[in-house]
């Protein structure tokens, strides 16, 4: 009797520790998450058209399904915190992907997206990582917001990737390295192309055209066909061209962060 009491503390006690140590495993995993910041536009209104803009469905959905799919924990921010503008546009039958239908019919990431923190209240020691979705938002707050050239700043300090896609890259405005001249300068970019611009005729209605202030910011701008896919990635910087960019930018991002 004695031998089966004992046999039996033993048998629980192995468990016991088999449990705490699987525990700490699971709590180590999570630990080790990388994690990623999205930033996406509080800005609505398209200069002084009367129409509404705001951040590009796609540009969103498809790199943040792409990131969480492979394992990465991702937070959302915006200048106001709360719900991020979409814009109308990119909601229309034409401009739907398997990215943004999957969007539709999740409403966890909605409610998400609905409850953005306010840029002021991040900390980039926080995150692996910083992640800019386009839209023409971006060109009127994200270029000017003080919180978000001080994050951008930061994680390139810190020697963490910062991407943009699209008009995305209007953040690279006034950001500045730490000899105070232009983060893209003599960095290779890419961004929303002035003859994309030109397509949808907002060239005289946006603040600035992404391609000219890169350019004027001493980046190396280059682009490829208009609406196809193109992505450069320089040290830390990687930036994309359009909406069709979206999820390649993802793609070098997260091979930043393995």
């Amino acid at each position: 009797m004695k031998k089966i009491i004992g046999l039996t503390a033993i048998i629980v006690l192995f468990a016991s520790c088999w449990k705490e140590t699987e525990s700490k495993k699971i709590t180590k995993q999570k630990n080790h998450m990388k994690k990623v910041l999205f930033v996406l536009t509080s800005h609505s209104d398209l200069g002084n058209t009367g129409e509404k803009t705001g951040f590009w469905i796609e540009e969103f959905a498809s790199p943040y399904y792409f990131l969480k799919d492979n394992g990465i924990d991702i937070t959302i921010a915006s200048p106001k915190g709360g719900q991020p503008p979409i814009d109308p546009k990119s909601e229309l039958p034409d401009f739907q992907t398997p990215a943004t239908k999957r969007f539709n019919k999740d409403q966890e990431t909605q409610n998400v997206l609905r409850n953005s923190i306010p840029l002021k209240q991040i900390d980039a020691d926080d995150y692996d990582a910083i992640f800019y979705p386009g839209g023409h938002g971006p060109l009127w707050d994200l270029a000017e917001d003080k919180n978000s050239i001080k994050l951008i700043e930061t994680f390139y300090k810190q020697h963490k990737p910062v991407a943009a896609v699209c008009h995305a890259p209007a953040i690279f405005k006034n950001t500045k390295a730490n000899d105070g001249s232009p983060l893209v300068s003599g960095k290779k970019v890419t961004g929303f192309s002035n003859t994309e611009e030109a397509a949808v005729q907002l060239t005289d209605v946006v603040p600035f055209l992404v391609e000219d202030m890169l350019k004027d910011n001493g980046g190396t701008y280059s682009k490829g066909d208009d609406w196809t896919p193109y992505v450069l990635e320089d040290g830390l910087l990687i930036t994309g061209q359009n909406p069709a960019s979206s999820e390649l930018v993802a793609e070098k991002l997260l091979g930043q962060l393995k």
